[in-house]
């Protein structure tokens, strides 16, 4: 599948926030802004949701929670239960550091797999470099082509108007 896209190139992030906001404005959407570092306020200038990432972490970290919980109560008060020290066999507050870990490391390890799958980064995945100089110190809003609310000539008279440096176009073959 081929699909053509538009390129506003910037080297200044507040002319490129001012760009995405006047596009998005206008009713252009914006398919992409592609940066060498993080730009505050730029997913609110695009209009992007906040990411479910904390909740899978948090999921996964009240699972931890429980799971160690669980086994070291079950190990200690069931299965093998020994006095230590005439304490209670069920004592929650000796599971703690077992329990503080397991949870790090189960939420820690599903937030990098949750990253992952979202992301669709996988060892050996082919990268695709729209243009040169995009991670060193340019950034790029992408507008597709294609898409029914883009308007070539609107979304080329604001770039001008709001500072870029550069609008080149491309054709991408997804495989």
């Amino acid at each position: 599948m081929v699909k053509e896209y538009l390129f506003g190139i910037f080297t200044d992030e507040t002319k490129l926030l001012r760009s995405v906001r006047r596009l998005r404005g206008e009713g252009l959407t914006v398919q992409d802004v592609l940066t060498p570092y993080a730009v505050h306020g730029l997913d609110d200038a695009m209009g992007l949701r906040r990411s479910r990432l904390a909740l899978v972490t948090f999921f996964a970290g009240l699972f931890g929670l429980i799971l160690a919980m669980g086994f070291q109560f079950w190990t200690s008060a069931f299965d093998w239960p020994l006095n230590v020290g005439g304490k209670p066999a069920n004592s929650t507050l000796a599971f703690l550091p077992v329990t503080f870990e397991i949870t790090v490391l189960i939420g820690g390890l599903s937030t990098v797999l949750a990253f992952f799958l979202r992301t669709r980064l996988r060892p050996g995945a082919k990268a695709l470099l729209l243009e040169q100089g995009i991670t060193n110190d340019r950034f790029v809003v992408v507008l597709e082509k294609g898409h029914p609310h883009f308007e070539e000539e609107k979304a080329r008279r604001i770039l001008m108007e709001t500072g870029t440096d550069a609008i080149t176009e491309r054709s991408i073959v997804y495989e």
